[in-house]
């Protein structure tokens, strides 16, 4: 059988893809088996999936041939922790297999899922493509669809705020494109909304624009953030169990706008694998919101396959909860589909409360006009004031700052992307061909944030590599 998705040995990305945004009509309330009338109160869970690929197939970094790191785990078992790399497969996959096990029981089960592109160009590449099609099965056939809804992601999981700012839409696009190859067109125009890696939304108010603007240019339509990432903008208390509307804003005043569903604190992993979120929502009713009746919504995302509860314990709590859930009183509903119907119900989005990035408020305070360069401006004043204040800790873990320390890292990978746009972004370098798309690739790849996230070391050495072979791909292209 042809695939779509790997041509040559390389992903199916160009970044340039422009017709790939999703559906502006409603696709899954139309479809979906929820009695929305008498919904009491809802949740909805999703699973993060990652796999970084990593120049590792011999102990030789230069001359290594990329491998997903999953695919490394697998060939060195005997070293730490890889024995678990067999349970990890299976937790790629295995979801398919739980929602096709419940629908054929008559249950009504519900998932969001998040993959990163190196994931899915890695699972193939080791000789694993039954995952893809497997997961093929629930994505595209409509008996399954309207359970499982994929959101979109970072091509390689890279942060935002240590992304140069150009690569952030190619970093979009490309996993889109690559989204699309497996799964089809269709499917690519279901993804509505987004899920940001490490749950890490920018503080900076002109990074956290030109964030919602790509966004926004790829179609997207909703993006999942963090309690404690946010705040109102007048200042009142915030429910984070109904959707938002998040306002960013950059120096020149310009605005861009998008509708938030806010994951709850907590221990992600164990809150999902015990399915917190379910009975959370049993505790619940209806509330009134833009003049409305609706059911309040607990959202809550973890990693899918990493650490002993979800490894273990998730597939008994997903399936012992669904064995009881049903279509009306207490539900489960993907992100999109509780957004169209409370839409359908008359709650539009420009009704939302809003919020903004968390400690914005001090920025704007020290604002006086708009112009180039005003939010740095007040950025300095705010840290005159307070040494303390930090821009790099918008994410769930709320202690990882993606740039300070780092900057052995940051350094090859913004000079890559500096040569990369100075090579493309005047269009008189053809953005196809193999050497096109192998630049594009290394610069993807730099960006992936387990090279930050792991610090020094062989992570660090993996990234200096990329970059470095980013660089002669970019001396090959003409």
């Amino acid at each position: 059988m042809a695939y779509k998705d790997i041509v040559d040995g390389l992903p199916t990305i160009t970044g340039i893809k422009e017709d790939l945004r999703p559906e502006s009509k409603p696709c899954y309330a139309p479809v979906s088996n929820i009695n929305f009338k008498n919904v009491q109160a809802s949740f909805g869970i999703a699973l993060h999936m990652h796999q970084p690929t990593i120049p590792a197939s011999s102990d030789d970094l230069r001359s290594a041939e990329l491998i997903s790191n999953l695919d490394h785990m697998m060939r060195n078992q005997h070293i730490g922790d890889n024995h678990n790399a067999p349970v990890f497969l299976w937790c790629y996959e295995r979801i398919a297999e739980f929602v096709r096990e419940l629908v054929s029981q008559g249950r009504n089960p519900r998932v969001m899922l998040d993959y990163s592109g190196n994931l899915f160009w890695g699972l193939p590449m080791m000789g694993q493509r039954k995952v893809l099609e497997s997961l093929k099965s629930v994505t595209c056939d409509k008996k399954y669809f309207r359970y499982v809804e994929w959101l979109g992601t970072t091509w390689s999981h890279a942060v935002v705020t240590s992304t140069p700012i150009p690569d952030i839409k190619l970093q979009m696009m490309a996993w889109r494109e690559h989204f699309a190859s497996i799964f089809g067109i269709e499917a690519v125009k279901r993804v509505k909304g987004f899920s940001p890696p490490e749950m890490h939304l920018p503080i900076h108010p002109d990074v956290c624009y030109e964030y919602i603007k790509a966004l926004k240019e790829c179609g997207y339509q909703w993006l999942m953030v963090q309690e404690h990432t946010i705040e109102k903008t007048d200042g009142s208390g915030l429910n984070p169990r109904l959707p938002h509307r998040l306002i960013a804003k950059n120096s020149l005043g310009e605005i861009q706008e998008i509708a938030v569903l806010i994951k709850t604190q907590g221990s992600d992993t164990k809150l999902v694998a015990q399915m917190q979120p379910y009975y959370e929502a049993k505790t619940l009713g209806r509330q009134e919101y833009c003049g409305k009746s609706v059911p309040l919504y607990v959202a809550q995302i973890g990693d899918g396959e990493n650490g002993g509860v979800m490894m273990n314990e998730f597939p008994a709590g997903f399936k012992n909860a669904f064995a009881e859930i049903g279509t009306e009183g207490v539900v489960a509903m993907n992100g999109s589909e509780y957004l169209e119907f409370i839409e359908k119900e008359g709650v539009k989005e420009k009704s939302f409360a809003t919020v903004q990035p968390i400690s914005q408020h001090r920025i704007w305070q020290e604002v006086k006009d708009y112009k180039p360069g005003a939010c740095d401006e007040a950025i300095k004043k705010v840290k005159e004031k307070d040494a303390g204040f930090n821009l790099d800790r918008g994410s769930w873990t709320n202690d990882k700052n993606w740039v300070k320390g780092y900057e052995n890292v940051l350094d090859p990978i913004n000079k890559l992307s500096v040569a990369f746009h100075k090579k493309f972004d005047d269009k008189k370098t053809a953005m196809t061909g193999r050497h096109y798309k192998e630049a594009l690739l290394y610069l993807l790849l730099s960006q992936t944030s387990c090279f930050r996230y792991w610090g020094e070391g062989i992570w660090t050495e993996y990234a200096k590599e990329i970059c470095r072979r980013g660089m002669e791909a970019l001396k090959k292209t003409s």
